[in-house]
């Protein structure tokens, strides 16, 4: 049985105050949460390993590719969380601790959004160089960027607020802000399909530009898959957040157990180890120094370090015949010496 603040406690003289409404997942409980939140932790331990070994590993190549540093520093974001939640089941009547559980959960996973729009920009650049590398694209990808942030730092500050304020128009304010900032997010989510769909669709004034390993209907896929889960999950928090608030011991269905550790936790461990599998620090990665078309097609240091190792197999392009011919291929680094 889920523990509940009682409505006939006496509230404290100050903040913070022990909230009044139901929130997805409730309370934690240490006969519920604590073994299922483990088994997450556990996931995201394996998941943080295994990215930072993938990065040590490439940093040693002089294969750069930070989203790999990114991607484990999410995975000790998730891993506080889970310790966080622990904590909580074990000390439930404890604000401090709700409140400092409540902002992770909330806060992971725009670091996920980030590296899913990067890989967006670095699909659009390679399918429309000229359009992808235009000053008026890319300073449209920093200012989402800067407001990513300006928005975290938002649903930290209100959601800190919300526990210390009794004040009805400052909590409707909050409120406000919470679901703006969430539909926020959930656009920022499912940005990656109009993007990529639209490049696609877009007639090209060249031929693509192939960057990474694999190939590039391979790179889309793995993105959007990708986009799909995150971007499900930020629906399902954002909409059911626009619902009417209901008292904290008379839950809606939707904020069950189940559903806080699907929509939160479950679609992001399938990202993150899918991301793994595929190996996306060779699919997505680009030349260190790119800044113009073209740049994606030329071949650095870190591809030459490789090449003993890739020569012994057959390429996911050659099994598919989409890498260049032998002869092309030479014909290609005879002009470029040149």
């Amino acid at each position: 049985m889920d523990f509940i603040y009682p409505r006939q406690q006496q509230m404290p003289q100050h903040g913070p105050y022990p909230p009044k409404t139901a929130g997805l997942g409730g309370i934690p409980t240490v006969h519920t949460d604590v073994p299922v939140t483990v088994i997450f932790l556990l996931l995201f331990i394996c998941a943080a390993v295994a990215h930072m070994t993938i990065f040590q590993l490439n940093m040693r190549r002089g294969h750069k590719f930070i989203m790999s540093g990114m991607m484990f520093g999410f995975c000790m974001a998730r891993i506080t969380t889970c310790i966080m939640r622990i904590v909580w089941a074990t000390r439930p009547r404890n604000i401090q601790i709700a409140i400092a559980a409540q902002i992770f959960v909330a806060a992971g996973v725009v670091l996920l959004f980030v590296i899913n729009l990067i890989f967006a920009q670095r699909i659009i650049r390679a399918a429309h160089p000229n359009s992808g590398w235009h000053p008026v694209f890319k300073h449209s990808f920093t200012a989402i960027y800067v407001l990513i942030v300006i928005a975290l730092v938002m649903v930290i500050i209100t959601n800190v607020q919300n526990f210390y304020t009794l004040n009805a128009n400052t909590k409707r304010i909050d409120r406000a802000v919470i679901l703006a900032v969430g539909t926020f997010y959930t656009i920022i989510s499912f940005l990656p399909f109009p993007l990529v769909i639209g490049g696609l669709l877009v007639p090209r004034k060249t031929r693509i530009e192939k960057f990474g390993s694999g190939r590039f209907r391979t790179k889309i896929a793995v993105l959007l898959t990708a986009s799909f889960l995150l971007s499900l999950g930020a629906a399902f928090r954002v909409g059911t957040n626009f619902k009417t608030p209901r008292p904290i011991d008379n839950p809606p269905t939707y904020f069950n157990k189940g559903c806080f550790y699907f929509f939160n936790l479950t679609v992001e461990v399938l990202v993150i180890f899918m991301y793994v599998v595929v190996r996306v620090d060779r699919r997505f990665h680009v030349p260190d120094g790119s800044k113009r078309p073209g740049d994606y097609s030329r071949r650095n240091l870190s591809d030459e370090k490789e090449g003993n190792v890739m020569t012994r197999i057959n390429t996911e392009e050659e099994v598919f015949d989409d890498a260049p011919a032998p002869e092309s291929a030479e014909k290609l680094n005879g002009d470029q010496r040149v």
